[in-house]
């Protein structure tokens, strides 16, 4: 590290489980976040002022007037911008010392799988079942860790699949993929502006972790928020022997 950045990531360094060492971890690794929205707003910013040093980013969607409500990453300049861009130009102010992609398309098929390969930690700030599902196959085909969040109305969710870990269940073995995959259930259900803040914020500090392999009490499990009481719920995750995606692995 250069004195700049030593200077930019001190409070990093000043934590006995990072210190100079981690903080090299971070800068060397290589982070792919799947939407550019409420959840991958926040999770965006922190993982690019922590000093990730690699961050791909993919969207196919542009900004809107409605996303401004709670997706921090965009501006009123950026109405009608694809969101993978106008994320990547965010990020660069806030942080110009990491390398940063976008991606402005909806990825699937082997262009995914090529992303997942090249990634040391994926985070699901997607906003539909069809690509959660693609994702989490990805991921287990690859062993690469996956942090998956979502939120709706008041309630948000939180799962991280650490597929370095034999026999880990997977996202397939928690939601199924038979029934609904329609996109945008904001758009019909609505969001709570601060819930997918929260929501990012924690996929941010568990991809962290992953990346400098800090212990979580978040892998193996299912957390459920309910932000109209702020009480979480958690449920440990059980894999399922007879699962398509994972039942062989």
């Amino acid at each position: 590290m250069h004195d700049e950045q030593l200077i930019r990531y001190s409070r990093h360094i000043l934590l006995p489980d990072i210190d100079i060492a981690g903080q090299e971890k971070l800068l060397s690794s290589h982070a792919l976040v799947i939407g550019a929205g409420g959840l991958g707003s926040p999770a965006g910013l922190y993982l690019a002022a922590s000093g990730v040093g690699t961050l791909t980013i993919c969207d196919d969607d542009t900004v809107d007037l409605t996303n401004l409500q709670r997706q921090i990453i965009h501006a009123c300049d950026r109405l009608g911008d694809n969101k993978a861009e106008s994320a990547v130009r965010r990020m660069r102010d806030l942080n110009p010392d990491i390398c940063l992609r976008a991606v402005a398309e909806r990825v699937e098929g082997q262009r995914l799988a090529a992303l997942v390969a090249e990634a040391d930690v994926v985070l699901d700030c997607c906003d539909n079942f069809a690509t959660r599902h693609a994702v989490n196959r990805a991921c287990v085909a690859t062993g690469v860790p996956l942090v998956s969040g979502a939120a709706v109305r008041f309630d948000g969710q939180l799962a991280v699949f650490d597929y370095r870990t034999p026999h880990t269940g997977c996202y397939h073995c928690l939601f199924p993929d038979e029934g609904e995959t329609s996109d945008g259930p904001c758009a019909l259900f609505g969001v709570f502006a601060p819930l997918v803040g929260v929501i990012g914020s924690l996929q941010a500090m568990e991809a962290l972790k992953l990346l400098l392999g800090l212990p979580s009490q978040a892998a193996g499990q299912l957390q459920l928020l309910d932000g109209r009481s702020g009480e979480w719920r958690r449920m440990r995750l059980v894999r399922d022997p007879a699962c398509p995606v994972c039942g062989k692995n």
